[in-house]
């Protein structure tokens, strides 16, 4: 039922726009109060928030299904369950009321600054710095590739508090798109998924309240790495909507095109290539909700999962068969799957980076190799 309304409302009021989301490169906005309308813009928000409580295979779903139509809207329930995760870990309840309700209510979006100039791969290796000064916290640093920067009005900033202990002097802190000295580049041109906007953050003298650090001081590298082990599971969901999206686009335009006095759906080599991309789909949905199931008993306490393993097995997995499954959606279109008058080269593009965000796929072979079932 949730995949059948959600799948309804991205082909009625998301797909329309997607085409003109990528070619002007704009904010969907038609997607946000879509979602914000019908609910579904963070539903991994606990009831007790003011959220759906929507568990992690849920959760899936619905970045799955409007990644299907549009890769850049996805990242709206996707970068909002990243922003605010966190907050939902390891924050005080004060907090958690004061941040995941208008996120819930749809009066604010999330993102998360870990990423910097000089830190990617190697984000212990982080120069942004939170200096005390009595009741607050003085920040000072650049943030850069942060999803949605500028759009959301809450930032999880990781940032370093005491430079002598490396990733076990690294807290994090919430910080306002308001709050006095915060600003934001250019928007990057990029390959794809041009609706979502990623820009540098600018933190000049930020000054913010004490209490709006999560969780207790140089707790925010563990914090960080415990939250891309959940949310490395969106983005697999990401690359296993846009795959999809492809698939079944190719599927119609075999079975129309004609060559030779036939459907080209007739012939074997490209009843070959449809069996391989529905084959890796079905691979990569199996281990991304395998690896969902494991994040939600994770959060419910269970200390026996290797949801580091399975998290990264399902990004690395789903992003690398997206890759393959879009190029060879554009291959069955021909010509056609190379102009934009198709979504399929879209639907390429945009998977692309889903095999470099939220940690590069070789980063993803290191964390599975250290952390083998």
């Amino acid at each position: 039922m949730l995949r059948d309304s959600v799948r309804a409302l991205a082909e009625a009021k998301i797909a329309p726009y997607a085409a003109e989301v990528d070619e002007e490169a704009r904010f969907p906005q038609e997607a946000l109060d879509a979602l914000v309308a019908n609910d579904l813009h963070a539903v991994h928000v606990p009831e007790a928030y003011g959220g759906a409580g929507a568990d992690a295979l849920a959760t899936v779903i619905v970045i799955e299904e409007v990644a299907r139509v549009c890769g850049s809207s996805s990242l709206i329930p996707a970068v909002n369950k990243l922003g605010s995760l966190p907050v939902i870990l390891s924050a005080s309840e004060e907090l958690k009321k004061r941040y995941l309700a208008p996120l819930a209510k749809g009066d604010a979006m999330f993102s998360y600054c870990l990423s910097e100039p000089d830190a990617g791969s190697d984000a212990g290796g982080m120069k942004t710095k939170a200096v005390r000064d009595g009741d607050s916290w003085v920040l000072n640093g650049v943030k850069r590739w942060i999803t949605n920067a500028g759009v959301s009005d809450y930032y999880t900033v990781m940032a370093v508090t005491d430079p002598d202990k490396r990733t076990k002097g690294i807290s994090a802190f919430v910080v306002e798109k308001d709050d006095e000295g915060v600003s934001f580049g250019a928007p990057e041109k990029k390959l794809g998924i041009k609706g979502s906007p990623t820009r540098e953050v600018y933190l000049d003298n930020v000054r913010i309240p004490a209490d709006r650090m999560i969780g207790a001081e140089g707790t925010g590298f563990a914090t960080a790495m415990q939250t891309l082990d959940h949310t490395r599971i969106t983005i697999a969901a990401q690359a296993l909507g846009i795959a999809q999206g492809a698939l079944d686009y190719a599927k119609g335009y075999v079975q129309e095109r004609k060559q030779f006095g036939k459907p080209i759906g007739d012939f074997q080599g490209v009843q070959f290539m449809l069996a391989d991309m529905a084959m890796k789909i079905e691979a990569a949905r199996q281990l991304t909700y395998a690896a969902a199931a494991r994040s939600e008993r994770v959060s419910e306490g269970s200390e026996k999962e290797d949801l580091t393993f399975f998290g990264a097995a399902a990004k690395c997995y789903a992003s690398d068969a997206a890759m393959e499954i879009t190029t060879d959606a554009v291959q069955l279109l021909g010509g056609y799957g190379y102009t934009r008058d198709y979504p399929v080269e879209r639907m390429m593009r945009d998977a692309k980076i889903t095999q470099i965000y939220e940690g590069t796929n070789q980063v993803q072979r290191i964390v599975m190799a250290r952390n083998l079932p």
